[in-house]
């Protein structure tokens, strides 16, 4: 960069790249959207095709190859990324605060995926993990604790894990309460 102004841009640990722009004597700093760049493979259920399914979208992820919907959508976000991920999206969103060294956390996840095929195109999943600032905006104290968002709003909550029977009424009557 030039004393006089200029740009520059530097790679930062996770990959990312800021950009700096100086103008007028004055310093900005981008970050770029990384709920854009975060994305998951998945094979298509329907013609076994592998698709690059991002975190936040609109609608309901399709096959490129096939045109069926990709579910059950599955989504993992960041304290940096979860309200394009999980608050902005168009589907009612159950949000699994977790811990993978926790055992009651690892016996709930396949439970909720279970639930996630289940109503696959009417809810997401949404899995986080080691997410400090969230978990203290959203007051957050025990894990497992589950959420489920519809438009933004947190509409019902419960800690604790359960059997799959249980989930899938809770996630109902969670967005039935909302629709």
């Amino acid at each position: 960069m030039s004393e006089d102004g200029g740009a520059g841009a530097w790679g930062v640990p996770d990959g990312s790249t800021v950009t700096v722009d100086v103008d007028h004597g004055e310093l900005s700093v981008t970050f770029p959207d990384r709920a854009a760049d975060m994305t998951s493979t998945i094979a298509c259920p329907n013609c076994g095709k592998r698709n690059r399914v991002p975190a936040a979208a609109d609608g309901v992820p399709q096959c490129g190859s096939c045109h069926q919907p990709l579910l059950p959508w599955i989504a993992e976000a960041g304290d940096d990324t979860f309200a394009e991920v999980a608050e902005r999206s168009a589907l009612p969103v159950t949000v699994d605060f977790w811990a993978d060294w926790f055992r009651p956390c690892r016996m709930v996840t396949p439970a909720l995926e279970q639930v996630s095929q289940d109503r696959a195109g009417r809810v997401k999943l949404v899995d986080v993990d080691r997410l400090p600032r969230l978990s203290e905006r959203l007051a957050i104290k025990h894990i497992p604790t589950l959420m489920m968002m519809v438009r933004g709003e947190v509409v019902a909550q419960r800690v604790g894990g359960a059997p799959t029977h249980e989930l899938r009424r809770w996630v109902e009557d969670a967005v039935k309460a909302r629709a």
